[in-house]
């Protein structure tokens, strides 16, 4: 008998100290929450898909608390997020900053080379993990539609083994460059009048010998830019969009038409 009430009196002994411990920590280490970080995740759509330029919406949300970010990065919120966002912060809501997603690739099927023949899952991922997929370009698209499963607004298609973005539907929500394994889906302003499609930079006369669309690094599109808004880097053309003025020269005189 006496063991048992010496148990019971070390247990609740125990269990008293430990909660004054855990009272001192919780006083000692307590941080304090700004209200309007937590009003601002609230009004939040939740996706944390980074289009704002910060990691997920909490991080967006602590940088406006902070002013140190616009109310207007939050493209899958649109107009309404946007509004509750300015009336948190006390300030005039702008207009979004509209930011769609941009598929850097143009070699579908009939311009690229197959290496081999896959049979394995119907997958980007899968045939990815297995010699890096059924085609010769190791930097292109792989054409099963990952990116496309993971869409929550229904703007990607596939067409002749190439993912689509379909503008109108496009959130900027950014989930789809997590889907592709080869990285090359970007989210950029819906307004930058011209992309380079492609990703490839081994030496042109390897691109074209892979796929017929791919980049060659010619020169042509750098030496027609009145801007000089285009260079030549790691055998692939890159365009400056602050000297851009969306003249679509390039698009014209690319001789493998992988300016868009």
């Amino acid at each position: 008998m006496n063991l048992i009430i010496i148990a019971v009196i070390s247990v609740t002994a125990i269990g008293i100290i430990c909660a004054i411990i855990l009272n001192v920590a919780s006083q000692l280490m307590y941080v304090k929450v700004d209200i309007k970080v937590t009003q601002l995740i609230d009004v939040m759509p939740g996706a944390n898909c980074g289009a704002c330029g910060y990691p997920g919406c909490e991080g967006f949300a602590i940088a406006l608390a902070a002013g140190e970010a616009k109310a207007n990065l939050c493209t899958p919120g649109g107009s309404s997020v946007l509004e509750k966002i300015s009336a948190i912060l006390g300030v005039e809501a702008d207009e979004i900053e509209q930011k769609i997603a941009f598929v850097y690739c143009c070699g579908d099927c009939n311009s690229r080379q197959k290496k081999m023949e896959y049979l394995g899952i119907q997958s980007c991922d899968a045939a990815k993990r297995l010699y890096g997929g059924e085609n010769s370009c190791a930097f292109g698209c792989l054409g099963y539609g990952d990116c496309k499963v993971l869409c929550p607004s229904d703007a990607i298609c596939m067409e002749n083994g190439l993912a689509h973005i379909i503008k109108e539907n496009c959130t900027g929500c950014g989930l789809c460059i997590k889907a592709c394994p080869n990285k090359l889906i970007s989210i950029e302003k819906a307004s930058i009048p011209v992309i380079v499609a492609c990703k490839n930079i081994e030496k042109g006369a390897v691109v074209r010998k892979k796929c017929s669309n791919g980049c060659i690094a010619c020169t042509k599109c750098v030496k027609d830019c009145c801007q000089g808004a285009i260079i030549i880097e790691d055998n692939l053309a890159k365009i400056d969009y602050t000297k851009c003025d969306g003249c679509r020269k390039c698009v014209e005189v690319c001789m493998t038409k992988c300016l868009l």
